[in-house]
């Protein structure tokens, strides 16, 4: 991708639009043909094509389709040192840390220089979209809150980081032009703040100086915006003070580049700023604070589709529903997808639409007519000649992404479950159905079915030297509070003779071992699930439910009184079902919490 296409905004950009989709069929053989010229001399590539080859159909027929276990060992040999040729003509610059993972260790994407081009391509496309349905955002400021996190790096010294910490210390952000459609509220300083207390202090002061500017409100994830809103219940005294007097509280901002930067922001004191803000701190309701706060806000910007779709309900309390939700775009770490053409829409009909100049694009059919099929699971063998290029999916069909990428990815199975809603010229418009295989999420954690299944396995050994047994378990991810918290529901059952501990069960005080059991099961959890436990704060302590025995036969009494079959019936590992939750709670004899954050290692 050269530089100039870095240019395309305002008109230019919508016409860009049209021809990459109108073009797709054309765009996308374009892609394959200059990964395969890129890329066929690697190693990896040579295994299945003749060496040097750069035929599209030899490509098809022979590369396999893949998963992260496939393509790991050529990554760690990288990250040990060894020439990026291994999988990419194009020298690898640094490794993207995934967040859906289910190993131990977060995934390791690689990336070279263009990709930080083709994702600022894709950012430079979402002011002009969203400028044809709300006119005037050029006359205020952003309050976007966005953050990085901690680096590594490999053994031989690739910077290891988050997809998001790689643009936001890149030059495409930090030496970004000057533009009137995006002026924050927040100093790149602020942004830039490893102390996610300090950056997240500083930005909302920020953003609370500046708040008769604000015409946009946002995060990259709708949970990121509730903990906003969390720690601003926490600390707008703190914020009122630093603007009544003009000075900032040296407890709390001690990051010395944050301090600099933020002095111009809160120059002088402005006791009647401090004022407004604190009249309306102080309601006791805080439904519609936001637009209280920012009476100029015109959206709120956020991912709010799948697991974050569960954040919709506070959003919409918070803002009183005055405030459109918008969800601009579809990326991962492994490669960025597309936009969304339609921004105001109602957030359960968002849909993107793939841009096919992002990588080459496939996909494996799972349902038709409206109905998803199947799942097929990551260990399974996908044959090739059933993957659908991009202009041949189907309308109302799901299907799992599967992309390659210059970066070194062939054939690489995202994860993501997608439905085709419809058409934009020749480009698909997708709807994101969910993760492939995930249960449980609250933040950027992704449990899957077997992790769960792995982490109560370990925790139930600590019920054995008190005759207890675990007869069933079911989990449930609650938002209802900021930070939300995955909660486990326990049947179990004593056996052999009277124990202390049985009989502390139902008096509600088998405090320490049900703890216990909470704590085995987060050790067991993965590395980003720990990290956002321990280190981001992003989800709370685990919980425990212990319910009364012969609950989970009443579930299934339920189910099957709703049309399941009996035969077929198993006990669902996660419930989405709020007639089901109301039966679980309902039943519930003690509660238990993590007592202390599970180990986490950066």
């Amino acid at each position: 991708m050269d530089g100039k296409k870095l240019e395309y905004k305002g008109e230019a950009a919508l016409k860009e639009i049209e021809r990459l989709t109108s073009e797709a069929d054309k765009v996308q053989e374009e892609i394959l043909k200059e990964i395969l010229t890129r890329n066929c001399e690697t190693e990896y590539l040579s295994k299945y094509i003749d060496k040097g080859t750069k035929d599209i159909s030899q490509f098809k027929k022979r590369v396999p389709v893949i998963t992260y276990k496939d393509i790991q060992p050529y990554i760690e040999r990288i990250c040990n040192g060894e020439e990026s040729s291994l999988i990419t003509g194009h020298p690898i610059t640094e490794m993207l840390c995934s967040s859906g993972t289910s190993a131990g260790e977060p995934k390791m994407m690689p990336s070279i220089a263009e990709d930080l081009d083709r994702r600022t391509f894709l950012y430079n496309l979402i002011m002009p979209i969203i400028n044809q349905y709300v006119p005037g955002l050029d006359e205020g400021k952003a309050m976007f809150l966005y953050f990085v996190k901690a680096e590594m790096s490999t053994p031989c010294g690739l910077p290891a980081r988050a997809v998001l910490t790689s643009y936001y210390k890149s030059k495409h952000f930090k030496c970004r032009a000057q533009d009137a459609f995006n002026s924050y509220t927040s100093p790149d300083q602020a942004i830039l703040c490893y102390d996610s207390n300090q950056s997240m202090y500083c930005q909302l002061l920020a953003g609370l100086v500046h708040r008769h500017q604000v015409l946009r409100l946002g995060a990259v994830f709708a949970s990121a915006l509730l903990r906003a809103i969390s720690f601003l219940e926490r600390n707008w005294a703190s914020l009122c003070n630093d603007i009544r007097t003009g000075q900032l509280d040296p407890s709390i901002i001690t990051d010395h580049e944050c301090r600099l930067a933020m002095s111009s922001v809160v120059s002088f004191p402005d006791p009647c700023l401090a004022d407004e803000i604190e009249e309306i701190c102080c309601r006791s309701s805080w439904k519609g604070i936001l637009c209280r706060l920012w009476p100029r806000a015109k959206y709120i910007e956020a991912v709010i589709t799948g697991s974050m779709a569960q954040y919709i309900p506070a959003l919409e309390y918070y803002s009183e529903g005055k405030l459109p939700l918008v969800c601009t775009m579809y990326a991962s770490s492994e490669c960025y997808f597309g936009v969304n053409l339609k921004p105001l829409c109602d957030p359960a009909d968002v849909a993107f639409t793939l841009l096919p100049n992002m990588c080459y694009f496939e996909f494996i059919p799972l349902g038709e007519n409206g109905t998803l099929l199947m799942d097929i699971a990551e260990e399974e063998e996908v044959p090739v000649d059933k993957l659908v290029d991009l202009v041949h999916v189907r309308r109302g069909c799901y299907y799992e992404l599967v992309v390659t990428t210059f970066a070194g990815l062939n054939r690489y199975r995202i994860g993501d479950v997608l439905q085709v809603m419809s058409f934009h010229n020749k480009a698909p418009q997708f709807r994101f159905i969910c993760r492939r295989n995930v249960l449980l999420s609250i933040d950027n954690d992704k449990t899957n079915e077997e992790d769960l299944h792995k982490s109560v396995s370990a925790a139930k050994k600590l019920l054995e030297p008190h005759n207890a047994l675990l007869v069933e378990y079911t989990s449930y991810a609650d938002t209802s509070r900021v930070p939300g918290h995955y909660v486990l529901y326990w049947e179990l059952l004593h056996h052999g003779p009277p124990s202390p501990f049985s009989q502390l069960l139902w008096l509600n005080d088998a405090s320490h071992v049900l703890e216990e059991c909470c704590i085995a099961v987060e050790e067991e959890l993965d590395y980003i699930y720990r990290r956002c436990r321990t280190n981001d704060k992003s989800v709370g302590p685990l919980e425990i439910r212990v319910v009364k025995p012969g609950t989970f036969e009443v579930l299934m009494d339920l189910c099957i009184s709703q049309g399941g079959s009996i035969n077929q019936y198993k006990t669902p590992r996660c419930i989405k079902s709020d007639t089901v939750l109301k039966l679980l709670d309902s039943n519930v004899k003690a509660c238990f919490f993590s007592p202390r954050d599970p180990k986490w290692i950066p």
